[in-house]
């Protein structure tokens, strides 16, 4: 799926998949992959920004955790997370219903077809 499309989506993409818990950078690009059935597949370079700012805006804070030698960066949802996902939901739904509208018009009682 075009990198565009998901671009104005993102924010929501990332905080609903840090719902069920925290996850470090691989794992939520691979938790939105296998999500959308292989359908988006997200970049390093496009998530890490956008966790960063996401982190910075305080709906997501991160720990390092330890693996091994490495060290990871792992993130999850604070409360205001927690409410702008609510946000980014209802945002959708009423996106996706306008534009269905418009796309797949339901012939309506008293007006013209």
């Amino acid at each position: 799926m075009r990198q565009n499309a998901v671009r104005g989506h993102l924010d929501g993409l990332l905080l609903a998949v840090l719902e069920t818990g925290p996850l470090h950078g691989y794992a939520i690009i691979t938790a939105v992959q296998q999500r959308s059935n292989g359908m988006l597949e997200l970049r390093t370079g496009t998530i890490y920004p956008a966790l960063n700012r996401l982190e910075r805006l305080g709906f997501l804070r991160s720990t390092w955790e330890a693996d091994g030698e490495r060290r990871r960066r792992r993130y999850e949802l604070t409360d205001a997370g927690r409410q702008t996902l609510a946000a980014e939901r209802t945002a959708w739904r009423e996106f996706t219903t306008a534009i269905g509208s418009v796309l797949n018009p339901v012939a309506r009682p008293g007006l013209a077809s």
